[in-house]
């Protein structure tokens, strides 16, 4: 016969023969068994006097339950050497509960389970399979899924060393285009500086002959003016003498008064006063010169950055039309009504903001087209997603799938007002709006002088259906122009 299991002897001692687990605050009765205090409160119910002990049937006194702490800390050890000994076997864990070990897996509440926790009430009725069954069938599962997540990895991170090279050669461009300009405007600097030195020496020897005609003419000025005080001196002392002297050679002194007659010296010659002038027209020359260089190029920045956007024909889409907005009858140009109009509350239309959509929707490509907005008002123009909200409150900003600009209170915004102020002092008559789908860009154009208003940067514009967006408030009418 084989020798008994010490540890099952252990485990038998520190299990409750009427529920048949570890006891739970272990008592002792008169008679010497051990029972848990709710097992044997649970036997007892409903008798007020003496009742028997559930294992010897020997009669007891209820009061007379005494907590055997020794059993109580005898089943810890009991517990412990349980979970040791089903570790050391290799076992795939132990039961808190009833410390055994966990070979069954409930499908119902997704957890392993012992064959005491199977017999349970808690999981009578739900469907248990062996551990090693259950983990085989969702490690298949999880390599599938693994298998899934691989491809997508490696899906991605091809795209990844794609966008990288990509980003490089164009990173080797935009270093290549970077030198050019620094060189060639070293070059323009260089040849500014050359020509302002020419210049200014120029104007440099020009204040020298100044100076010298001035020193020169203040040399001969002081000379007749020493002359003439001389004989100013000479004719007043004549004066001051008896008539027989003063009439001594009075006709030489007055024909010597007679001859001498300030001739004033030219203070400038024509040719430095045709210098003068000369330089003078330059001088227009190179302001003209400049500000056409600098008009130049920044037409350049601003065809660069457009790049080559191709002219659309918008017209509005009524269906999307808020009911107070009116729309004309070639659908180019809309307004904000005195009262709301009886329209289907279809499923395109915006019900609370004022907006309105254009017919014509773009996923790539340039485009643009121009607004007519007058002369102030509240409005905004621009463009929104195809998916934007249309009931209820909608969220004007790119967040909201919103890219646009707007004129309130005077003040020129980039939405979401008022975290983009933009300085301009005048609304425009014109704006031209130009969507680029391939780089996710939107830009607004003053038409009227081509000056920039307001750029979204790349990347801002998902890539989806987008379309013209308008907002018109109140007293406000907007028109595409043709």
């Amino acid at each position: 016969m084989a020798a008994e299991n010490p540890l099952e002897s252990l485990q038998e001692e520190a299990t409750c023969p009427v529920c048949l687990e570890y006891f739970t605050e272990p008592v002792t009765l008169e008679c010497g068994h051990n029972f848990c205090r709710v097992c044997i409160a649970q036997c007892w119910e409903g008798s007020d006097t003496a009742a028997s002990c559930p294992q010897c049937r020997e009669t007891v006194q209820q009061r007379n339950l005494r907590p055997n702490r020794q059993l109580a800390n005898i089943l810890e050890l009991v517990k412990r050497l349980s979970l040791q000994a089903t570790r050391g076997a290799g076992g795939d864990g132990v039961c808190e509960r009833h410390q055994e070990a966990l070979k069954l897996f409930c499908e119902e509440d997704q957890t392993p389970i012992c064959v005491v926790c199977d017999r349970s009430r808690a999981h009578r009725a739900h469907r248990v399979v062996p551990i090693e069954e259950a983990a085989q069938e969702y490690k298949e599962k999880i390599q599938a899924h693994l298998k899934t997540l691989r491809e997508e990895r490696e899906k991605l991170l091809g795209f990844q060393v794609t966008g990288e090279k990509r980003s490089q050669e164009y990173l080797k461009q935009t270093e290549t285009e970077r030198q050019k300009i620094v060189s060639e405007f070293q070059q323009l600097q260089q040849f500014l500086e050359e020509q302002k030195r020419l210049l200014l020496a120029q104007l440099e020897k020009l204040d020298d002959e100044i100076v010298k005609i001035q020193n020169e003419n203040i040399t001969k000025l002081s000379e007749e003016i020493s002359c003439l005080s001389e004989l100013i001196s000479e004719l007043e002392g004549k004066c001051q003498k008896p008539a027989s002297e003063f009439l001594q050679d009075v006709k030489s002194t007055l024909s010597r008064c007679a001859k001498r007659k300030f001739q004033q010296s030219e203070e400038i010659s024509p040719e430095l006063k045709e210098q003068v002038s000369d330089f003078s027209q330059k001088t227009i020359v190179l302001s003209a010169t400049l500000r056409k260089c600098k008009d130049t190029l920044l037409e350049t920045q601003i065809g660069k950055s457009l790049g080559a956007h191709r002219q659309v024909n918008v017209t509005l889409d009524p269906d999307t039309a808020h009911p107070e907005l009116v729309l004309s009858e070639d659908r180019k140009s809309v307004r904000w009504g005195d009262t709301r109009q009886r329209l289907p509350n279809n499923p395109e239309r915006f019900d609370t903001e004022i907006c309105v959509l254009g017919c014509e929707g773009f996923t790539s490509g340039r485009h643009c087209w121009e607004v007519e907005v007058g002369d102030g008002g509240v409005w905004a123009v621009g463009v929104a997603r195809e998916s934007v909200r249309r009931k209820g409150e909608i969220s004007r900003s790119p967040e909201g799938g919103i890219w646009a600009v707007e004129w309130w209170g005077g003040q020129f915004w980039a939405l979401p007002s008022p975290e983009t102020l933009l300085p301009l002092s005048r609304v425009p008559s014109r704006i031209r709006v130009c969507l680029d789908c391939d780089r996710g860009q939107v830009t607004f154009i003053d038409a009227g002088d081509e000056a920039p208003i307001f750029t979204f940067p790349p990347g801002s514009v998902p890539g989806e259906r987008i379309r013209p967006w308008f907002w018109v408030g109140r007293g406000s009418r907007l028109r595409l122009c043709p």
